[in-house]
C-alpha cells in the first residue's frame, strides 16, 4: 500500500557505532506518506539508535537520509522537530500536575508579550484544542482542564501524541504540519481494548496524510495496522514487506535470524529439577499500581522460574512488588522463607550498587551487617567473595565503577549470597555483560538453584530463559499466563506468545 509512491523518509546505507561497537550497519528503509511502517527487531537490534538518529538526538557515522526527497541531517531534536519529526517516547513525559493544555503547548507556548514572557492563554487553549481533535473522535473525551495525572493510562497516551503534533507545528486551518510521527512501543502498558482505541486514532491521523514509524514488539499490532514492515537484527535490516502477506513465524525468523527449531527444547543443560521441594513463595492475583494487572505464581525450593516479556509488560515490576519495594494494589502474597527475599536489580548503577565505593563494602552493604566494623574485616569479606565468585579485580579495595559488567554483576550476587536469603529475584542479570561472563552469571544461578535456593529470573534473552529455567511463564500486557515446563518451549514461540 504506498510501494508506488514515492517515499516521505528514505535512508540508505545508515551506520552508526558507539566506540568498536557497531550498532546501526549499512541500514536503508523507505517510509510512504500517508502510511503505517512498522520497526521491529530484539532488545538490542538497533531500533532505538535509528530513531534516535531521525529524531536529532545522535549523528550517523554514514549513510545518507532525504525526507520529502530534500537531504535531512538534523543536528538536534529541535531541528526535527522544525522539519516535521516527532516523537511519542514510550515512557510516559506528562507532568502529571499540569492541566492538558498545559502539557500540550510545553515548551512551545505561545506569547503574547515576547519581551516579558506572558503567555496568550487563549493561543495556547486554541492550540491544544485543535492537537486534541486530531487524537479523538470525542472531543470532550479528553477535558483540556483536567490535570494529566487525573486521565487513564489511554487517555495520557492520546495527550501524550496530541503534544508531539504540537511540537510538530499546526497550521492555521488546525491541519497536521508534522510529517512523521515515531511512535515508540505506544501500546505497551495499555489493554487490549485502549490499544485497539489507540489504533483507531493511527489509523485517522494516517488518513490524514501523516506517516508513522510504528516501534514495537507486538506483532498483532503489526499484522492489524501496518501497511509495511522492517525487521533490524544486529544492526541490520533482515527483512521487510507487508505484514499481512507474511506469516508471523517467517516474521519471528527474521527477527531471531534462524528457522523455528524446535530441538532448542531439548538443548537445556542440567540445572536443577523442581522435584516436589517445599513452596517458598506463593502470590495470587497480585496487582500494582499500573502494572501488573494480574499475577498469579508458585515457586518452590531448588527450582528458576522464568519469566518472559515484552518491555513495558510489568515484569520488573512484579518483582519489585514480590520483593516488598513497590506497593500493591491487590492479591495476596506469602513468603514462607526463613531467610527472606532478596532482589538483583536491573539497573546495577542506579540502585544496584555503590558505583563509587568499593567492592569489599558494596558486597558488606546490608541491614543485617553489624552497624560498626573494622575496615580490616570489611576488606577480608570482599577479598572472599572475590575468590569465591572469580571477580577479575585489583582488589577488595577497587571501585565498583571501575570493574566491568560481568563484575559488577557478580558483586551484586556475592551481596545476595552472603545474606543467604532463601528467594532471589533476578532481573536482568546478563544485560550488558560479555558472553564468557553471561555463562558464569547463568551457571551460577544453576548452582544456586541445585543448592536449594529457590530464583525467579527475568531476561529479555530469550535463549536464556530456555536454557536455564525449569519452568516459564509469559507475562502479557500486564498479565501473567501459567507457567510451563521449560522444555516445552523454544526462543520462537516464546517471542510469538509474548507479542501475541
Amino acid at each position: 500500500m504506498g510501494g508506488e509512491r514515492a517515499p516521505l523518509l528514505e535512508v540508505t546505507g545508515l551506520a552508526k557505532a558507539f566506540g568498536p561497537n557497531p550498532v546501526l550497519r549499512d541500514v536503508s528503509l523507505r517510509v510512504a506518506p500517508a502510511s503505517v511502517h512498522a520497526l521491529l527487531g530484539e532488545n538490542g537490534a538497533g531500533k532505538s539508535t535509528l530513531a534516535r538518529v531521525l529524531l536529532g538526538m545522535e549523528r550517523a557515522d554514514a549513510g545518507a537520509i532525504l525526507l520529502g526527497g530534500a537531504r535531512y541531517a538534523p543536528a538536534s531534536a529541535e531541528e526535527a522537530r522544525r522539519a516535521g519529526v516527532v516523537l511519542v517516547p514510550q515512557e510516559r513525559t506528562l507532568c502529571a500536575h499540569l492541566t492538558v493544555v498545559d502539557n500540550v503547548v510545553l515548551g512551545i507556548e505561545p506569547l503574547a508579550r515576547a519581551r516579558l514572557g506572558i503567555r496568550d492563554r487563549s493561543r495556547a487553549r486554541a492550540v491544544a484544542r485543535a492537537a486534541i481533535a486530531l487524537v479523538t473522535a470525542d472531543p470532550g473525551r479528553v477535558p483540556l482542564d483536567a490535570r494529566a495525572g487525573e486521565l487513564g493510562v489511554a487517555d495520557q497516551q492520546l495527550v501524550e501524541i496530541a503534544r508531539a503534533l504540537a511540537q510538530g507545528g499546526l497550521r492555521e486551518d488546525g491541519r497536521l504540519a508534522a510529517r512523521l510521527l515515531v511512535l515508540d512501543e505506544p501500546t505497551s502498558s495499555l489493554g487490549q481494548s485502549d490499544a485497539a482505541r489507540l489504533f483507531e486514532r493511527v489509523g485517522a491521523l494516517r488518513d490524514a496524510g501523516l506517516a508513522v514509524l510504528l516501534v514495537t514488539h507486538f506483532l498483532s499490532d503489526v499484522r492489524a495496522h501496518a501497511d509495511r514492515y522492517t525487521v533490524l537484527r544486529d544492526g541490520r535490516v533482515a527483512g521487510e514487506g507487508d505484514p499481512r502477506e507474511i506469516e508471523p513465524a517467517q516474521i519471528v525468523r527474521e527477527m531471531l535470524g534462524r528457522a523455528l527449531d524446535d530441538s532448542r527444547a531439548s538443548a537445556v543443560p542440567e540445572a536443577a529439577r523442581p522435584d516436589g521441594g517445599e513452596v517458598v513463595l506463593e502470590a495470587e492475583g497480585v496487582s500494582g499500581v499500573k502494572r501488573p494487572k494480574r499475577a498469579s505464581l508458585t515457586l518452590r525450593r531448588g527450582e528458576i522460574l522464568g519469566i518472559a516479556g515484552l518491555v513495558g509488560s510489568g515484569r520488573t515490576e512484579l518483582l519489585r512488588i514480590l520483593a516488598g519495594l513497590d506497593p500493591r494494589r491487590g492479591g495476596t502474597v506469602a513468603l514462607r522463607a526463613p531467610r527472606g527475599i532478596g532482589l538483583l536489580s536491573e539497573d546495577r548503577g542506579g540502585e544496584g550498587l555503590m558505583l563509587g565505593r568499593s567492592l569489599a563494602e558494596n558486597v558488606w552493604l546490608s541491614p543485617r551487617a553489624p552497624r560498626f566494623a573494622r575496615p580490616r574485616s570489611v576488606l577480608s569479606e570482599g577479598a572472599r567473595w572475590i575468590e569465591r565468585l572469580a571477580i577479575r579485580a585489583r582488589g577488595p579495595e577497587q571501585r565498583a565503577g571501575e570493574l566491568s559488567g560481568g563484575n559488577q554483576q557478580k558483586v551484586q550476587i556475592a551481596r545476595l549470597l552472603r545474606e543467604d536469603f532463601d528467594v532471589l529475584l533476578v532481573d536482568e542479570p546478563t544485560r550488558g555483560i560479555d558472553v564468557a561472563s553471561k555463562a558464569q552469571v547463568l551457571a551460577l544461578l544453576r548452582d544456586l538453584a541445585r543448592a536449594g535456593k529457590a530464583i525467579v529470573l527475568v531476561s529479555s534473552q530469550l535463549d536464556e530463559l530456555v536454557t536455564t529455567c525449569d519452568r516459564i511463564a509469559v507475562l502479557r500486557r500486564g498479565t501473567l499466563d501459567p507457567p510451563r515446563p521449560a522444555s516445552s518451549w523454544t526462543e520462537a514461540s516464546l517471542l510469538l506468545e509474548a507479542s501475541s
